[in-house]
C-alpha cells in the first residue's frame, strides 16, 4: 500500500513512513506522508480552508466486514494540529460508501478533522488514469473527494 500511495500522490504528498508511533509508541499510524503540495487541493485545505495538514496519515484495513464508527474514530483519534487534521481511511471496499462518507461528515463538524475514504475501487481508477497520461486529472479527482466531504 505504501508503494501505490506514494505513486499516486507524489510530488504533492511525499516520504511516506510506516508505522509512525506517537505518545511514545502508545499509538501507531499506519502510513503517513509528508505534505509538499505548492498548489492544487493539498495546499488549499491548510492556506485557503484553515485545516492543518503537514502530515497526512492513512489508516489501512484490510478486512471483510464494513468498515464504521470505531474505525473513523481511529483515525480521528491520530489528529492533531501539529500533525495535522486531514487523513484517508484505507479498505478494501465500503458496504454502503454513502453512509461512511455520512459519518465523516459528522466528524468534520464535530470539528475532529476531514476523513476521507479510500477503497480499491478509488484507488484502480486513479492508478488507470495515470496509465492513460492524466495524471494532472487526479487534482481534480482530489478535490471532489474532498468536497464529497466537506461540502453536504
Amino acid at each position: 500500500m505504501i508503494g501505490i500511495v506514494e505513486f499516486i500522490f507524489y510530488p504533492k504528498l511525499a516520504h511516506p513512513k510506516k508505522e509512525l508511533e506517537i505518545h511514545e509508541g502508545r499509538k501507531r499510524i499506519d502510513i503517513v506522508m509528508e505534505n509538499g503540495a505548492h498548489t492544487g487541493i493539498f495546499y488549499t485545505i491548510p492556506n485557503v480552508r484553515h485545516l492543518p495538514c503537514s502530515y497526512v496519515p492513512l489508516e489501512c484495513k484490510n478486512y471483510g466486514r464494513e468498515v464504521g464508527n470505531p474505525e473513523l474514530d481511529q483515525l480521528a483519534g491520530r489528529f492533531s494540529v501539529n500533525r495535522g487534521k486531514m487523513g484517508f481511511l484505507c479498505c478494501r471496499e465500503f458496504q454502503d460508501r454513502a453512509l461512511f462518507v455520512q459519518r465523516c461528515r459528522d466528524t468534520l463538524v464535530d470539528d475532529r478533522g476531514l476523513v476521507l475514504p479510500l477503497d480499491d475501487e478509488t484507488i484502480l481508477r486513479y492508478l488507470d488514469a495515470i496509465a492513460r497520461g492524466n495524471r494532472n486529472g487526479l487534482e481534480r479527482e482530489w478535490a471532489e473527494l474532498v468536497n464529497e466531504v466537506w461540502l453536504n
